[in-house]
């Protein structure tokens, strides 16, 4: 034993050789393996001497040193490894400066713990990327929707249609467009307070003096009544006179500048099938415009009769229209091609009954208009003196007959003769119980027509009257006469 474990003091110390547990494999390890260390040596057996190495650098563990390949499991993550001391002072000098900190093999967590925790790092930054990517996504998502909400909005804002270009909006002067354009300023609509009632109704401007003609039961019974022009503007008129037998009167305004009157046609040259244009106040509408044609001429019509004596009752010789007239259209213009006023307004033929406020039920299609050539001459007796004249041929007619025609009666009112001694009639030759069958060549079929083709003249005007007699028939020349109208 001495001489094999003395060395020479003197001499180069020589490392001593390596554990075999501590070497390095001569092949690189698999996955598995290289965290793993390799097997100790057998200790010696009993008898064997036992030599104690000189003093050397104590060698780097092989686990410590990396292998000279890349680790498969890895995939050439883990850096070239690191040599084993040489035992050389300078070297390994050097290499422990370079060297990273070295782990302890007996500590509680194994070599795994590295290249797993290297793993889960890589997990959790993939779970981190994959959520920060749905994040990007969903808020990107969010700023696009909005964007395109917002751009819907705002192209809705902007959405243009096709428009016909803004024209002239002046209109054919035959038109109903151009018809209205001219009569509306010259329409009023009139509120007339009573003692037991109001009502609504319309009229026309006659001059620049501020005269307006209108129906009578417009106004009758007022106590006071305003105008209303087409402008707004409102102002108080007053009667100037009525008559009640041609259901027409007169009202005057005070004060007001730029009247527009109307321009008056000649209702003889209205045929059958003529356009026309009523303008009215149907049911408080100011400047209500309807259209129609004229659907007859002398049509006669009564109105009125409330008062169940006869005195409120109207005979007129009728333009008859299907331009819806309704009430409150009473006193306005029926005006033709030319804009000229060719009636008045005044009665329509409406559905049976009344309505539930008691008031007539609206058109059906017949309306009747006072012809213009007999408003303007009782306009112009209203104007003059307040009251109208009536044409009257003298005789007392039976109402009550029931034959075609209007008979003359046997007896007048209060027991007086059914002929005026010396009145128009009794000149012609008319005598009590004549039946009257014509009037200018025109067939009446009762006492009420007989009236009304008669109060379609003027006083003074020269009539054919067609009588039978006795069973013969004659015609009479009578020359109209004149009463004062109520």
């Amino acid at each position: 034993m001495s001489d094999s474990q003395q060395t020479d003091p003197a001499a180069d110390p020589v490392p001593a050789p390596l554990p075999r547990w501590w070497s390095r494999p001569a092949d690189p390890v698999g996955p598995h393996e290289a965290s793993v260390p390799p097997p100790r040596a057998e200790p010696p057996a009993e008898g064997d001497p036992v030599t104690a190495p000189a003093p050397a650098p104590a060698p780097v563990p092989q686990w410590w040193s990396r292998p000279a390949q890349p680790l498969a499991a890895h995939g050439g993550s883990v850096p070239p490894p690191r040599s084993v001391p040489d035992g050389n002072a300078d070297t390994d000098t050097a290499r422990d400066a370079d060297a990273e900190p070295r782990y302890d093999p007996w500590g509680a967590r194994p070599l795994q713990a590295v290249d797993q925790g290297r793993a889960g790092s890589r997990r959790v930054r993939l779970r981190q990327g994959i959520l920060l990517a749905l994040g990007i996504a969903l808020l990107a998502g969010g700023i696009g929707g909005y964007a395109g909400v917002l751009a819907e909005r705002q192209a809705g804002t902007r959405l243009e249609l096709p428009q016909a270009a803004r024209t002239d909006r002046g209109r054919a002067p035959d038109s109903v467009a151009g018809i209205a354009a001219a009569a509306l300023p010259g329409v009023v609509t009139l509120h007339v307070n009573g003692a037991e009632s109001s009502s609504t109704g319309t009229g026309f401007v006659l001059d620049g003096q501020g005269h307006i003609l209108t129906n009578n039961h417009v106004v009758n019974g007022a106590r006071t009544m305003t105008v209303t022009f087409s402008t707004g503007e409102s102002v108080p008129a007053e009667l100037v006179g009525g008559d009640t037998g041609y259901d027409l009167a007169v009202v005057k305004v005070d004060g007001v500048r730029g009247l527009r009157p109307l321009a008056l046609g000649n209702s003889e040259n209205v045929e059958v099938g003529d356009p026309v244009v009523a303008i009215g106040a149907p049911f408080d509408l100011s400047n209500t415009v309807t259209a129609g044609i004229i659907s007859a001429t002398g049509r006669p019509i009564t109105a009125g009769g409330d008062k169940g004596d006869g005195s409120d009752v109207s005979y007129v010789d009728a333009l008859q229209t299907d331009a819806p007239i309704n009430p409150g259209n009473s006193g306005g213009p029926l005006l033709d091609a030319r804009a000229q006023v060719i009636g008045i307004n005044s009665a329509i033929r409406g559905g049976d009954g009344k309505d539930s406020s008691g008031q007539q039920r609206g058109s059906i299609g017949l309306g009747f208009a006072i012809p213009v050539n007999q408003g303007k001459r009782v306009a112009e007796e209203l104007m003059r003196t307040g009251r109208a004249t009536h044409p009257v041929i003298g005789v007392t007619v039976d109402m009550e007959y029931s034959g075609d025609g209007a008979r003359v009666g046997e007896r007048g009112e209060g027991g007086k003769p059914a002929v005026t001694a010396g009145g128009p009639g009794a000149r012609a030759g008319i005598r009590p119980g004549d039946v009257i069958t014509k009037v200018d060549g025109v067939r009446v079929h009762g006492g009420d027509e007989l009236v009304i083709k008669i109060r379609a003249h003027r006083p003074g005007d020269r009539l054919a009257l067609t009588v039978r007699r006795e069973g013969r028939e004659r015609t009479l020349d009578v020359v109209l006469g004149s009463a004062n109208g109520s």
